[in-house]
């Protein structure tokens, strides 16, 4: 009975003893906390599900929960794990000292308890207290302008309660395993033990290399097409994977031969340091694979983040380059009284009129196989090569782009916003023609910066007049068993498009009395509303943003809570080593400058593979956001280079941190 009664006071006396490295775990606890909070109380505000434009930033928020939960769930165990090792020696004493299995169960269970209440009390209370900011957060980079009120949800509390509750269970029956499965002599060397090296490290070593040349094939060749996802990810396996065998077998490997080598091996300051170094890999380079993990998945975050953020405007725009687009039959004279009304307007409301074009198109769904400068029925060939087509005369063509083209009677202008055409003649559906030229742009069909991975591109043929343009369209209504020709050469569309400039505020009142007015005309057909489709993306985008920044702080969390375990483990194990060099004869200068050199080469090896790795995977990256409409590569090399300089300070500024705990467990 009094054992029982001591038991709380040893589970506190324990985490105060120990707060070398309890500190930093419960500020990674309370971190978790906060961030599941955050994500789950973003999703149980009502606002969310009132706003329409908010569906798919809440798309974005359930989905990040999902990933979120599952990679704080092996966080958490994995830092659980450096605890346990660091405790081994002290359960094992209290084995010997005469404490029960049972005893140091009991004790371990109020200190995860203790360690429970703790981090989800300050983390909820944290959330509380930020939850509107961070709310405002999400709205400023979805550009929702909505009047945000106090909110706090039971729901995401209950949830988080919830799910810390059996991640700590884990935490503590995965110590109680270890605890029950060894004896007390073990217990006691538990602290000194480090990951076993793998057998056969040369065989694990080329594994190793082979898994990351696979992943890096499959991310530099990957294609813009409907596998680009899948491939993702099993790229990400197999770099992970290849990463891990080359820290456990592949750098053992190389040290090995160093050691081998009699000129670079003899000399004082590399015996000791390939030494030590040996010995460092074999135990943990597990660790060293985390941390390189975790620095590169950090570097692509970040870089996508700000790439995204800085380049928002463009994936909005090229989906909708104008502000309003109607639709009328192609005869219309909406034409005559479209300028009269636009001017009235923009005198009313202070908006420039940057573009008001007029155009007539027909729109046609075609095929093209790769290679080939035929165009087919779309039904003859798979999805992934139909392509829509757009054919216009040479009349609307100058007008829209302002030019002064000619054409002959067999030719064409042939313009695609994906990769070029490339041939000097086209075959469409059998009528041939001699293509002329590929234009560099035509406004309303914006090209892709990067034309390899617009996978979405549209061909548009540019006819010399309405006689030609009618051979197309029957040749197409041919092959598609269309039967009432006559009509359907007379169902072109007439668009009228409208882009502002000016001030938002306004440009909305213009665009809705503007719709309006359109929708009056004649032989209207239907509407785009543009700032409501950018409105949208900027929504779906906002919420990938605001979930790349909470993931960025998350992937720095665990890289800098790592690199703080790794230094204080080491430490420990490292002062009774250097304790016997100073006893052999070694100076102070010269254990700190082995020291030095260990660390700095244990520890920036990660950074360098996290920079390899990124540089692989930056092609696969760029084909991802340009599933989003983003292709400027230029821009993405930019805001990657100055991640990689942001996140080089951050990295070597915590090293420096940590470091300094090491030399002084060391110095004792």
């Amino acid at each position: 009975m009094n054992k029982m009664k001591l038991l709380p006071m040893m589970a506190y006396r324990g985490v105060k003893q120990n707060r070398l490295v309890y500190r930093p775990y419960m500020m990674a606890c309370l971190f978790s906390v906060f961030s599941y909070y955050l994500f789950s109380s973003l999703l149980h505000n009502d606002l969310m599900e009132r706003l329409p434009k908010a569906a798919y930033a809440w798309l974005m928020l359930n989905l990040g929960k999902g990933l979120l939960s599952v990679i704080l769930f092996l966080f958490l165990l994995y830092a659980g794990s450096f605890l346990q090792k660091r405790r081994g020696r002290e359960f094992g004493l209290y084995s010997i000292l005469g404490l029960e299995r049972k005893h140091i169960g009991i004790m371990l269970l109020w200190e995860n308890a203790g360690m429970y209440l703790a981090s989800v009390s300050a983390g909820i209370l944290l959330g509380f207290v930020l939850n509107k900011l961070m709310f405002l957060l999400l709205l400023r980079m979805s550009r929702l302008d909505v009047e945000v009120a106090f909110y706090f949800s039971v729901e995401a509390v209950v949830e988080t309660l919830r799910y810390f509750a059996f991640v700590f269970l884990c935490l503590y029956g995965r110590s109680l395993w270890g605890i029950i499965r060894m004896k007390p002599t073990e217990l006691m060397s538990e602290s000194r033990k480090g990951e076993k090296p793998l057998k056969r490290i040369w065989l694990w070593s080329v594994v190793g290399i082979i898994l990351l040349v696979c992943g890096y094939l499959l991310s530099v060749t990957s294609t813009m097409d409907s596998m680009i996802f899948i491939d993702f990810f099993l790229a990400v396996f197999l770099v992970v994977l290849g990463t891990y065998f080359l820290f456990t077998s592949g750098s053992v490997a190389f040290l090995q031969c160093l050691k081998r080598n009699k000129r670079i091996y003899y000399r004082p300051s590399n015996q000791v340091t390939i030494s030590g170094m040996l010995y460092r890999m074999k135990k943990n380079a597990a660790g060293l694979s985390n941390i390189c993990i975790f620095s590169t998945m950090l570097l692509i975050t970040l870089t996508c983040t700000v790439t995204m953020w800085t380049g928002m405007d463009q994936i909005a725009y090229y989906d909708y380059p104008y502000d309003m687009q109607a639709a009328y039959s192609e005869n219309s004279d909406v034409i005559d009284t479209a300028w009269e009304k636009a001017e009235a307007l923009s005198e009313k409301y202070g908006q420039s009129i940057e573009r008001l074009d007029c155009y007539n198109a027909m729109e046609l769904r075609c095929g093209r196989r790769e290679g080939s400068n035929e165009f087919t029925s779309a039904a003859e060939v798979e999805f992934a090569d139909q392509y829509d087509v757009t054919l216009l005369t040479l009349e609307e063509y100058n007008r829209l782009e302002g030019q002064n083209e000619s054409l002959g009677e067999d030719e064409v202008l042939l313009y695609a916003t994906g990769m070029p055409f490339g041939f000097d003649r086209v075959n469409f559906l059998g009528v041939e023609a001699s293509v002329k030229g590929e234009p560099e742009q035509i406004y309303p069909y914006p090209q892709a910066k990067n034309r390899m991975f617009n996978f979405t591109s549209r061909y548009v043929i540019v006819v010399k007049d309405k006689k030609a343009l009618d051979g197309f369209v029957s040749a197409w209504a041919e092959a598609n068993g269309v039967t009432d020709l006559d009509g359907f050469l007379h169902s072109g569309v007439r668009h009228l498009c409208l882009l502002l400039g000016g001030k938002e505020a306004e440009r909305d009142a213009f665009i809705e009395e503007w719709l309006e007015w359109c929708q009056g005309q004649q032989d209207f057909l239907w509407m785009i509303n543009g700032l409501e489709g950018r409105d949208e993306n900027r929504s779906m985008n906002g919420g990938l943003l605001f979930i790349g920044m909470v993931f960025g702080l998350l992937f720095f969390m665990c890289l800098l809570l790592i690199m703080y375990f790794k230094q204080v483990s080491e430490g420990y194990e490292d002062q009774d080593s250097f304790g016997i060099m100073q006893k052999v004869g070694m100076s102070d200068a010269e254990i700190r400058g082995t020291i030095r050199r260990q660390i700095l080469l244990v520890f920036f090896l990660p950074l360098a593979g996290a920079f390899l790795h990124t540089a692989a995977g930056l092609v696969m990256v760029n084909g991802l956001l340009a599933a989003l409409q983003f292709f400027d590569t230029g821009l993405l090399l930019r805001c990657c280079g100055g991640v990689a300089a942001a996140v080089t300070l951050l990295y070597a500024g915590s090293y420096l941190m940590t470091a300094k705990t090491y030399y002084r467990i060391v110095r004792q």
